[in-house]
């Protein structure tokens, strides 16, 4: 099993910066990749960016370039995502997950990931 623990999340006014982390635990050698999802009230979870673990090949909602960015720290066993020129549309509940690799589903599909964590919110208001 891998356990995984997301921080960093809070309160932020338009146009700022946050910097969301989560820390991976337990069989962590087993991980494919990891993911950054966010769930808005009354919609579907949404991908947000992956990275794979070994060469740190990184993945982008296309609507979330230049904005968004992801990566990871494989001495620590944590993954990033720096999100920066924040909008009130950015305001969700962010989720980390990972991978094993094992299901041929494409790396923005939630079916895809064999853990999650508890979830992250934030919140762009003025």
């Amino acid at each position: 099993q891998v356990q995984l623990v997301e921080s960093g999340g809070g309160l932020v006014q338009p146009g700022g910066s946050l910097r969301l982390s989560c820390a991976a635990s337990g069989r962590t050698f087993n991980i494919y990749q990891m993911a950054w999802f966010r769930q808005s009230p009354g919609k579907e979870r949404e991908f947000v960016a992956a990275i794979t673990w070994i060469g740190s090949v990184t993945y982008y909602a296309d609507s979330l370039k230049g904005r968004f960015a992801i990566s990871r720290d494989n001495a620590r066993n944590t993954m990033y995502l720096q999100m920066n020129s924040l909008k009130s549309e950015d305001t969700a509940v962010y989720y980390c997950a990972a991978d094993r690799g094992v299901r041929a589903l494409a790396r923005s599909s939630t079916g895809r990931y064999d853990y999650w964590g508890q979830g992250t919110q934030v919140t762009v208001s003025s």
